[in-house]
């Protein structure tokens, strides 16, 4: 979907009361939810992903891919890049295209942390750069979120120094949820990236309800010192193919190519490609992301369970007793939630879900909380 089709988008549902035309949306016909695994009961809240994906209209380009699988993906790939280039407005040698979000992350945290380089990074927030990177070596300076539970910029700008290699932002973050000040935001950027590269991950992006809300893909644009990664694992349903991006100065792209190793495929690069034309599928996840959020917040506050609003697909809510106690306790009523993410060991992530999962979700927390 083109960031102008996604802003139309979010005014047209802005004016119809908060995705009041999710209900219109369901006479498209989109594919079902994803079976179940182990048992018809199990309700898999605990990884953020889309349970409605991929869409029908994926799930035939993957199957009228499959007589190309045994050719090697280059040409293939080479149509991409020019869909994300275009999507994102900038020259294809911007573009670098991963197996997955996360192989973004981990070629970026080798690229920078190498030779006991400094990241520094807000905590808690996503993992798998600062991890990959501290196995080669580097030291993560981890900051404490603020008393909202977000980046604290201030004190993060702080801990720059001449060894630091990447400054990495997770907007909107996981697992808290929250979002930065887009003003903040961007003269953040603007401020220290003349000391060290900044690295957006805007994996949740879609989920931005806010209007006009920015993407640093902006700042790449104009030159900055700047990586922006994207990924197809979320709205679009494609957590399981294993496919996402990264938008930089080509430079920047050029040197992180050469650290990439898992390449996606041709039947993840053909999915891609049907995603981006399907705003309708795009339109429909979003609705309905809307809506089961909307039952989260009314099963947490009906339980008097502290949350924080969420921009994402999931919601991060104070349970009052210890995580890992309450992940086994609804595990036995078959809903699966998020692992833990110290020092907030009192606080649990959920991901949204089908309605019936929601409702189930609720049962099951009223049960163990009560």
């Amino acid at each position: 979907m083109r960031n102008i089709d996604r802003r139309q988008w979010l005014r047209t549902m802005s004016l119809s009361g908060g995705f009041a035309l999710a209900g219109g949306l369901n006479a498209f016909a989109f594919a079902t939810p994803q079976k179940k695994r182990n048992t018809d009961t199990l309700a898999k809240l605990n990884s953020n992903e889309n349970p409605f994906g991929p869409s029908q209209r994926v799930r035939d380009a993957i199957a009228n891919t499959l007589d190309t699988a045994c050719r090697y993906p280059f040409q293939s790939l080479v149509g991409l890049v020019t869909m994300i280039a275009e999507k994102e407005g900038v020259t294809k040698d911007h573009i670098v295209v991963t197996g997955g979000s996360t192989e973004g992350l981990k070629a970026v945290g080798l690229t920078y942390g190498l030779h006991g380089k400094e990241l520094i990074a807000a905590d808690p927030t996503f993992q798998a750069m600062l991890r990959y990177a501290e196995n080669f070596g580097a030291h993560v300076h981890r900051v404490p979120v603020d008393e909202t539970l977000g980046h604290d910029l201030e004190e993060m700008e702080k801990r720059i120094s001449g060894n630091t290699g990447l400054v990495f932002i997770c907007n909107p973050n996981n697992p808290t949820g929250t979002l930065l000040n887009k003003d903040l935001l961007r003269d953040f950027c603007q401020s220290v990236d003349n000391k060290a590269v900044v690295f957006s991950d805007e994996a949740y992006y879609d989920f931005i309800t806010e209007p006009d809300y920015p993407s640093m893909v902006e700042l790449v644009k104009e030159g900055r010192n700047l990586i922006v990664s994207k990924t197809f694992s979320k709205v679009f349903g494609l957590a399981g193919l294993r496919i996402g991006y990264l938008i930089t100065r080509p430079d920047i792209a050029k040197r992180l190519k050469a650290n990439v190793m898992a390449n996606t495929n041709i039947l993840a690069i053909e999915a891609a490609k049907e995603a981006l034309r399907d705003d309708e599928f795009y339109k429909f996840s979003l609705s309905k992301n809307e809506e089961a959020k909307k039952h989260l917040y009314e099963t947490l506050n009906n339980l008097g369970l502290h949350h924080i609003k969420s921009h994402t697909n999931f919601i991060f809510f104070k349970t009052g007793r210890p995580i890992e106690g309450l992940i086994r306790a609804m595990a036995k009523e078959d809903v699966l939630i998020g692992r833990p993410f110290p020092p907030f060991y009192e606080w649990a992530r959920i991901s949204t879900g089908t309605m019936p999962e929601m409702e189930q979700f609720r049962k099951a927390l009223v049960k163990v909380m009560t």
